[in-house]
């Protein structure tokens, strides 16, 4: 069998079990090891728990949306190729490259939080953090220029650390509960205390509290849209992405809702040490709250190596997905041809070596400029939940002219269920979600124009892509009729 994608040259190596981790691997992260006790804390056990089982419905619908149209259309660029057929080339453009920038900004940001998680051990402290983010740099640069087999092997592993530690902590929180290990048991008093005035007992704060958790929450999953981008580097993407969509959906559920409910049953939700946890202080998470309440030693130690595993796991990815989505617009046309160019073992080095040095850019602009870098992150703070709405847009549109031109349901590899009901429903949660961004100034009757424009920037970046694209080149919404349903990539 030929292991090459046709009008590609990327390679077929990715198996099943590679693409379910890569998924875990993209959405279990700090936002469950870290920012999970913010949200308990904001919102109660009750209204994190209500955000996490919301979003990850949203979620649900986003990845079958994208399994339908990944098995019938395999791909590197994805959502971005998706749109510009099914919708209008020009929001494939503004995807396209708004996902590429972000993930951009991921590896420059990881490498700077890795190198602060690393000094957290005193003799770690011999090289300046700059070095040491340089040094993942390479690390993370040298695992892309290998084959995708090897990427896909690197992210097993980092995704297989934060699973078994999923797993232990709810085996140590069970054990808690039942008094079999120490620790002090809260119970359900938890859950039946609370002030949201609509929500009722086990909320805490009301319904914009509750939709900053929504935030917290959407953060968190995000990164599960990698199957995506791997699926034209599948092995059998028939076979292998329903698979991965199936199992990635449940066990990331579970492991947040259950998660959330064993931190809700043992640490108040009042607690201040639940409240502001970042990478620099691990003895905040709540998984070391609950390991170290429950009498086990070196718990900080052992929760720091596997943030700094997922630290480096996401800018391992984020240096994949922005490498294939660079190579797949110079494929297509919307960058330079160049980058769509691979090397013997299927790897586009143009692309990677671009998305390098912009990455490596962007982190100097951070050691030299606070105020500028934080400006470049705004710009692709929305841009999770963009390419979200994008691909619940495309598969709505997809399914309608695959109807529209004699498609047949039952013919397609893998179908979508609750059709237009699920992506109609991720349409308009990513877009309650987007507008909800800064909700705090409401509840104080506050108004900072500053924080606005950095919470909303990425929306005009959007939209400053979308224009160029739409202006220079006259594009128009695609008539179902028209729509390019061809089985190969552009």
């Amino acid at each position: 069998m030929n292991d090459s994608v046709p009008d590609s040259g990327v390679r077929r190596q990715l198996k099943t079990r590679h693409l379910s981790m890569i998924a875990i691997g993209g959405s279990i992260g700090t936002g469950l090891f870290m920012a999970s006790g913010s949200a308990i804390h904001e919102a109660g056990p009750g209204g994190a728990l209500l955000a996490y089982a919301a979003i990850g419905l949203m979620v649900y619908f986003l990845m079958t949306s994208l399994g339908e149209m990944a098995t019938y259309l395999p791909t590197s660029g994805s959502f971005a190729t998706y749109a510009a057929r099914f919708v209008d080339p020009s929001l494939g453009f503004a995807l396209g490259w708004n996902y590429w920038f972000n993930w951009v900004i991921t590896v420059a940001a990881d490498i700077s939080i890795a190198a602060l998680v690393i000094t957290y051990w005193e003799p770690m402290r011999f090289l300046p953090p700059w070095g040491w983010s340089l040094l993942f740099f390479g690390l993370i640069f040298l695992l892309n220029t290998l084959s995708v087999k090897a990427y896909g092997e690197s992210e097993y592993w980092f995704a297989l650390i934060k699973v078994i530690t999923v797993v232990v902590f709810l085996a140590v929180g069970v054990l808690t509960i039942l008094g079999i290990l120490g620790g002090q048991y809260v119970g359900l008093s938890n859950f039946t205390a609370g002030d949201a005035p609509f929500l009722g007992e086990g909320f805490s704060g009301g319904f914009f509290t509750a939709l900053g958790v929504f935030l917290i929450a959407g953060f968190s999953f995000q990164g599960t849209e990698l199957i995506g981008i791997t699926a034209g580097e599948s092995e059998n993407p028939q076979h292998s992405i329903p698979k991965a969509v199936k199992q990635v959906f449940w066990r990331i559920l579970i492991f947040y809702v259950l998660a959330i409910l064993v931190i809700g049953l043992l640490i108040p939700y009042t607690s201040p040490d639940l409240l502001g946890a970042d990478v620099d202080e691990i003895a905040k998470s709540p998984f070391t709250l609950v390991f170290e309440r429950a009498g086990l030693a070196f718990a900080a130690a052992v929760m720091n190596a596997v943030i700094l595993s997922s630290i480096l796991s996401a800018g391992n990815s984020g240096m994949y997905a922005s490498t294939r989505m660079l190579y797949a617009m110079g494929n297509s046309g919307m960058a330079y041809s160049a980058f769509g160019r691979v090397n013997g073992y299927g790897v586009p080095m143009s692309a990677l070596f671009a998305t390098g040095a912009v990455a490596l850019l962007i982190f100097l602009v951070q050691m030299v400029s606070d105020g500028a870098y934080e400006y470049i992150v705004a710009a692709s703070g929305l841009t999770g939940f963009i390419a979200w709405l994008g691909i619940a847009l495309s598969h709505y549109r997809f399914r309608r002219a695959y109807l529209a031109q004699g498609g047949k349901l039952e013919e397609l590899a893998y179908r979508a269920k609750w059709f237009p009901f699920g992506p109609l429903l991720a349409l308009a949660l990513c877009v309650l979600v987007i507008l909800g961004q800064d909700t705090q100034w409401l509840l104080r009757g506050e108004f900072d124009a500053g924080r606005l424009l950095i919470t909303y920037m990425g929306l005009p970046v959007f939209f400053g892509f979308y224009l160029y694209h739409k202006l220079r080149y006259r594009t128009r919404k695609v008539p179902l009729n028209e729509v390019n349903l061809s089985r190969h990539a552009d």
